[in-house]
């Protein structure tokens, strides 16, 4: 969908590290990036298709590649600390610069805590909090050499509801520390001139997590599409640095105040009018 407040702002030539962008939302931004001639930076770990999630690092590539952009595959699980030196090692060796980070890598865990194994809290919290952690401070000494460097991290606004907590209180801490992360690295690094900002969807977004996990077709009927996330990632990332730092947007927040109106385009169903909300709403 073209975004009115957009058209004049580009990625072209600008490299994109996203984790997590074999599939879903992390795709969907890459495609949009592509459109523009972007390089971009697929860490991610599925590198063998897989019998119940679509995409890998490779068939990812090639949709980038068509979309027109340059795209460098790594096998990446963000877990692991050398696995992502050697992404970004890879890519400056390819394109010469990360001029944004993408962290939307993520891991789900919608249990209470009686339920909850240790791994699983372990899991979570290695792969949204560690993690988000991790590749900024290892992208942040290349993002300083850009000219309009951000970060992006899909997480949502902080909302201390105890509601949200007694639900499924590790994976609320989880992405609330990615949310953390958000907050302090946007004022560490103001004076650097590098954005980091967080994004959220307000309503539910047709992936592979809502159609394994939470409803199957029943919810995804009532779902927008990962591209409404794509758009509002490229009109935060295309803004300039310095002034767009510190916020924690909502995805059709974005677009309205870009001259979106109409919605519908991004519905999955467009007849559904009472959408499923996202967590943290």
């Amino acid at each position: 969908m073209t975004v009115p407040g957009t058209a004049q702002r580009s990625l072209a030539g600008k490299t994109l590290f996203i984790t997590g962008a074999s599939r879903g939302i992390g795709k969907a931004i890459a495609l949009r990036a592509a459109q523009d001639g972007a390089n971009v930076v697929i860490a991610a770990r599925t590198a063998k298709p897989h019998p119940k999630l679509p995409g890998t690092i490779d068939s990812a590539a090639a949709e980038i590649e068509a979309a027109g952009g340059k795209a460098l595959p790594c096998l990446v699980n963000v877990r692991f600390e050398k696995m992502i030196r050697d992404a970004i090692k890879r890519a400056m060796a390819a394109f010469g610069s990360i001029d944004i980070l993408v962290n939307n890598a993520s891991a789900i865990q919608l249990t209470q805590t009686l339920e909850t194994p240790l791994r699983r809290f372990d899991l979570v919290h290695n792969v949204n909090v560690r993690a988000t952690f991790l590749c900024s401070q290892l992208c942040l000494p290349y993002l300083q050499s850009s000219c309009n460097p951000h970060i992006l991290i899909l997480a949502p606004p902080i909302n201390f509801d105890p509601y949200w907590f007694a639900k499924h209180l590790p994976y609320t801490m989880s992405k609330y520390g990615m949310s953390m992360c958000t907050l302090g690295l946007s004022h560490e690094f103001a004076g650097a001139g590098v954005a980091v900002n967080a994004l959220w969807p307000r309503t539910g977004i047709a992936t592979s997590a809502v159609a394994n996990l939470l409803g199957g077709d029943r919810v995804m009927r009532r779902c927008r599409k990962p591209e409404i996330v794509a758009d509002a990632a490229y009109a935060i990332v295309t803004r300039p640095a310095r002034s767009c730092t510190g916020n924690f947007f909502i995805d059709d927040e974005v677009l309205a105040s870009e001259g979106v109106r109409d919605f519908s385009p991004y519905a999955v169903d467009p007849s559904v009018e009472d959408l499923e909300p996202d967590f943290f709403f």
